[in-house]
């Protein structure tokens, strides 16, 4: 890696000093090595080679400090389905455009730096670090930090021309996040900015504490919706008040909300803690499934453990991907089984086709395949009860894959597109499971439209008839590996024109976040000067009324169905 010729030496960056360096970590009895990577000591940031390796049926990372000595976490909860994902991970291309050089290893160079291989697939803005709430657990929010980052709208422009030198396979989809983005009063203003700028798909990352209030939430919801926000991620971490202590009562009427305004693409977000909300995760997804005029999607977010924190609260709270798609098929009764899910870079496959047809450049998606996982699922509602069929059941999708992949290398072998089309039409009735398939759903006229005829109206239509499923585990530094960094393709845009993976941005907090927003923040008493103390503090603070929200008919109305479902479980 290109890391190795710092081998030995001591790197400073912005102010602190990291070495480079150290023994190759060995294998112990019983353990099998799967690849070899860097990683980082947790104590002083130092670069390390790394292994990966199996033991007793899961994934692990091992790495050792000069210093701080051994640092070994669980990587994947299950091998098997480790093998079977890494076979499709997409070859490295390294991205066309970047923002700055590669002046010392990764991931002290970010930025995007040369040898970054996947250009941005979605890029995350912090639009404020104002928060209504204080949870205890975050240090991220204007008055723990000590200080107010709000971008400008000037400056915001600036940052959405940045992303849009990657324009056009790259930097299409953006994330308001923050902080609270809806504390922003100019937040339809920054929202106008970003289509202007060439972006297609806007989602709005919030706790949707502020679409609650009556009218003004329903009017704030349309007015975003009008100016471009296509879908709204909704923290949503269970269906009890004991687990979802954000906004667990006020979720009935932020639907309703959303129901009256035509905000109908929502995306459920749990942040899953082993031992906190595992038990919940089947009624998430049929809490989803049961208000799916609005919902999209459920996208799980096993926990980042941030911080320093000893061995035996990391593996008390310590959940990844495979345990929690463990934990969906048996909460679902089998429905949803482990098969049933498919990694990142799946999408490759398919875009690569796109691209050997269409003869034009597409938008790749190559992140690491330990990143994320995704499926579909078609709901069966019968009143208020829900079965689930994944796409799975009613496409064989390993044999389709392997037809693509064959396709494509045809093509680039310059095969006959007219006759690859027919052949796609033909074999698809090969892959479909026909008796599996929905009255109203068929697959072969949707695949054809989108790979062939590049329509796709018909895939909008799959997306409100199947129920998305995902999963993204972002990294700490417990188990951090460099290689991931590498492909990382969510993305960080700060007001230096930066770009940075999220997994150092939000991980190496301290050279990255932290350092941008601190430097580009006001102080809370001048923010409170120049825009009113009623905009910072306790001010802003959420303030429930439980009783209150307990008593209305939304309430029981939406959450009725899925305690019956709860006790039938």
């Amino acid at each position: 890696m290109e890391s190795l010729k710092y081998l030995g030496r001591e790197i400073e960056f912005r102010g602190r000093k990291i070495g480079v360096g150290g023994p190759e970590p060995r294998l112990k009895s019983g353990e099998v090595a799967k690849r070899k990577t860097q990683s980082l000591c947790p104590e002083c940031y130092r670069l390390l080679p790394a292994i990966v390796f199996e033991r007793d049926g899961k994934i692990w990372i091992r790495r050792m400090c000069p210093e701080h000595g051994e640092f070994e976490e669980l990587y994947w909860g299950d091998s098997a389905l480790y093998e079977r994902v890494m076979r499709l991970e997409a070859p490295d291309l390294k991205i066309k455009i970047t923002y700055r050089g590669l002046d010392n290893p990764c991931p002290f160079s970010c930025g995007l730096c040369p040898i970054h291989v996947t250009q941005t697939c979605l890029a995350n803005v912090v639009v404020t670090n104002r928060c209504d709430l204080s949870c205890w657990y975050c240090f991220f929010y204007s008055e723990k930090a000590g200080y107010v980052y709000e971008p400008s709208l000037e400056k915001y422009g600036e940052m959405m021309k940045a992303l849009a030198k990657q324009h056009p396979i790259g930097a299409r989809a953006i994330q308001l996040t923050g902080g609270e983005p809806l504390l922003r009063d100019d937040l339809v203003d920054l929202v106008k900015i970003t289509r202007e700028a060439g972006i297609d798909h806007v989602q709005l990352n919030t706790n949707g504490l502020r679409f609650l209030y009556d009218e003004n939430g329903v009017e704030l919801s349309r007015r975003l919706r009008e100016a471009g926000v296509n879908t709204v991620y909704l923290s949503f971490d269970g269906v009890s008040p004991e687990v979802n202590f954000k906004n667990h009562w006020e979720i009935p009427y932020i639907f309703e909300n959303f129901r009256r305004s035509g905000m109908t693409s929502v995306v459920l977000v749990p942040t899953v803690i082993n031992g906190w909300n595992t038990h919940e995760l089947g009624l998430i997804v049929k809490f989803a499934a049961l208000n799916m005029d609005i919902v999209r999607g459920v996208n799980f977010q096993p926990v980042s453990l941030v911080g320093m924190m000893p061995k035996s609260e990391r593996e008390k709270y310590r959940v990844t991907i495979p345990e929690v798609i463990k934990l969906l098929e048996e909460q679902t009764n089998g429905q949803i089984d482990r098969n049933s899910w498919y990694p990142v870079p799946t999408a490759y496959i398919i875009s690569r086709f796109i691209e050997a047809f269409s003869r034009r450049e597409q938008w790749h998606m190559k992140i690491h395949p330990a990143c994320g996982m995704a499926t579909y699922v078609y709901v069966d509602r019968r009143g208020d009860e829900v079965n689930f069929i994944p796409i799975t059941e009613m496409i064989d999708v390993d044999g389709f894959l392997e037809y693509l992949k064959e396709s494509t290398g045809k093509l680039e072998e310059g095969g006959n597109r007219y006759i690859a089309g027919i052949k796609l039409l033909l074999k698809l009735r090969k892959y479909v499971r026909r008796d599996k398939l929905p009255r109203d759903f068929n697959p072969i006229k949707i695949i054809f439209n989108a790979f062939v005829k590049h329509n796709y109206k018909a895939l909008a239509e799959f997306h409100y008839k199947f129920l998305y499923l995902g999963m993204m585990h972002f990294m700490d530094l417990y188990n951090y590996d460099v290689q991931r960094v590498m492909r990382c393709g969510v993305h960080y845009v700060t007001p230096e024109l930066e770009v940075i993976p999220f997994c150092t941005f939000n991980v190496l907090s301290d050279l990255y976040r932290d350092l941008s927003q601190k430097n580009n923040s006001i102080s809370l008493d001048d923010y409170a000067e120049r825009f009113g103390r009623n905009k910072i503090g306790e001010h802003v603070k959420y303030r429930r009324d439980k009783k209150k929200l307990e008593s209305g008919e939304i309430y029981r109305k939406t959450y009725l169905p899925i305690t019956i479902l709860s006790k039938n479980t």
